[in-house]
């Protein structure tokens, strides 16, 4: 057996030293310029509303600008494969969510970015359900007579949807209530609510950040919630699962991802800056207006999440009959 020398110790020391240093640097040198929060949707969806009150916070905390960049379209590819092919420094950053990141693999058959090695995962944001909603002129007030008049008229009705949570809500609502309901896809959620209101579709299961400000305004009117429990600022709207709607739950999240290969102290020092920002002023002021959940996690565990997410919406997807596009 060979014992390394004194001098061989020394050297690893030193060199350890100067990794320790160095990642030291990388962390107190962080952010040194604006950063870039490249959002899979539009402007006003849930995600761009997300990443705008973080953003604000970061910037607070950091004297660095917080850039919003929306690249709406393809369920979200457009924006994942832009930050899989950025730099990874530390600049480029994806606001995810479980469209991107679980639910496109099973969707599409060329995403053009792997959802997990092109990304390095730094840190949970939040987590949500979506709220059935309809025209508030629309003839039914519930969802037994929603159902009863898809029954009575397949295929008369239209659906819409901006995201996989939407379009896979849609779905599963067809398959379990066993209607027949036409698909209209959007490159975002706003876009399709804007054509809900215009009577161009019939219904959609959108996000409550763009949601409830239409049916708190009157214009819409909401059948149900889509998780198991309900929504706190809709505490009177029955789950999709109590409206009759037997085995209904699904929800969305919203995660921060870099470029595959980030620096592990960037990694954290951005994972130290999302947590301060959820409860920030701007931060609570999003979760608690739109009714969504905050929820921080360190990068290991987002990693172990999103494998577990991409499995059960796997499931979820097959079990509603949608095939890869």
């Amino acid at each position: 057996m060979t014992f390394p020398t004194r001098r061989h110790l020394l050297t690893l020391a030193t060199g350890a030293a100067l990794a320790a240093t160095a990642a030291t640097g990388w962390a107190q040198a962080y952010p040194a310029k604006p950063i870039t929060f490249v959002v899979p949707f539009a402007a006003g969806s849930a995600t761009d509303q997300l990443a705008r009150a973080l953003g604000q916070s970061i910037t607070e905390q950091t004297g660095q600008a917080v850039v919003v960049e929306n690249k709406a379209g393809a369920a979200g590819m457009l924006a994942a494969q832009a930050v899989a092919r950025a730099p990874a420094d530390g600049y480029t950053v994806l606001i995810a969510t479980n469209t991107t990141q679980a639910a496109n693999p099973h969707l599409y058959r060329k995403l053009g970015y792997d959802p997990v090695k092109d990304f390095s995962p730094v840190s949970g944001l939040g987590k949500g359900g979506q709220v059935l909603v309809v025209q508030a002129s629309a003839p039914y007030k519930s969802v037994a007579e929603l159902v009863a008049f898809a029954r009575k008229n397949p295929g008369k009705l239209s659906f819409g949807s901006g995201s996989a949570s939407s379009r896979v809500a849609g779905e599963m609502f067809k398959d379990l209530a066993h209607v027949d309901i036409l698909h209209v896809p959007y490159k975002s959620n706003p876009n399709a609510l804007t054509d809900l209101l215009g009577g161009q579709i019939d219904l959609m299961i959108t996000d409550t950040a763009t949601g409830l400000p239409h049916i708190k305004a009157g214009k819409l009117r909401a059948l149900g919630f889509s998780a198991t429990k309900r929504n706190a600022l809709l505490p009177e709207l029955p789950t999709l699962e109590e409206a009759g709607v037997k085995g209904y739950d699904m929800s969305y999240w919203f995660a921060a991802y870099l470029p595959a290969g980030a620096p592990a102290p960037v990694v954290n020092r951005l994972n130290e800056l999302f947590g301060a920002a959820q409860k920030s002023a701007g931060g609570r002021a999003f979760f608690e207006g739109t009714g969504n959940d905050a929820w921080h996690s360190t990068p290991a565990e987002l990693a172990r999440f999103q494998a577990a997410e991409t499995d059960k919406w796997g499931r979820i997807i097959r079990a509603a009959g949608i095939e890869q596009e």
